[in-house]
């Protein structure tokens, strides 16, 4: 009896750890761009595609929403026909990446957009609205401007994790009221690596996603400065 109870015991101490243990393991595995499941995902689409005469599985989304935020893929279009179901680190199955269409209409191609970053734009805006008015500190370039975080109540500036370098990058507010990472520095390396000729005025974010899984979400456009050949804002 003793040993019963105490085998019941140890089993009950197996199962509560696993319990505590897993959700940690399953966050792990919904934060980590697996390159099978985007290419499984790329697969579904291209089927999807195939049978439907061209139709991409994408949601609707406005006309004027931004470039890499415009193609979100609609996992209930392609599952279970073509894919089992969504992969675990996408937003539908609770991971933090949202799988996006980029050239759909020369070569609709499956990437990642990192929705970490949403978390902490909301918080801006949020601080924003309560204090009633964007407390502007730098203008960088038209209609692009720093905010005076102090002023929000932040002890420090916040900052976004790029996904394709992993450096931090800062935040900028236009004065629409739209909150924006700022990708000038992963731009600046990108622009030293590229052997392709950049021309003054061409958007030239497509440089971050040519050799990555990742879109710059959240971003305004960019170009380069004719005399620098640095990215600078794309001013329309």
């Amino acid at each position: 009896m003793k040993w019963t109870r105490a085998a019941c015991l140890f089993s009950l101490i197996v199962f509560l750890l696993t319990g505590c243990m897993y959700p940690d393991e399953k966050l792990t595995e919904n934060q980590i761009p697996y390159k099978d499941q985007i290419q499984s995902v790329q697969t579904a689409v291209d089927e999807f595609r195939q049978d439907n005469g061209g139709i991409l599985p994408i949601k609707t989304k406005d006309y004027n929403t931004p470039i890499y935020q415009k193609y979100p893929i609609e996992f209930k279009k392609i599952a279970p026909k073509y894919i089992a179901e969504p992969p675990g680190n996408a937003f539908e199955s609770g991971g933090i990446f949202q799988y996006v269409l980029i050239d759909v209409e020369t070569n609709p191609t499956v990437k990642l957009l990192d929705l970490r970053m949403a978390e902490t734009i909301r918080e801006i805006q949020l601080r924003i609205k309560t204090k009633g008015y964007p407390p502007f500190k730098k203008q960088i370039a038209r209609n692009v401007y720093t905010l005076d975080y102090k002023q929000l109540g932040y002890n420090k500036p916040p900052y976004a994790i790029s996904p394709f370098t992993g450096q931090n990058l800062s935040f900028v507010i236009s004065t629409d009221g739209g909150i924006y990472a700022d990708y000038a520095p992963d731009l600046y390396q990108a622009l030293k690596q590229t052997k392709r000729q950049i021309t003054p005025g061409e958007d030239i974010r497509q440089l971050l996603t040519e050799d990555s899984l990742f879109v710059p979400a959240y971003s305004l456009p960019y170009t380069i400065e004719a005399a620098t050949n640095e990215p600078v804002f794309l001013e329309k």
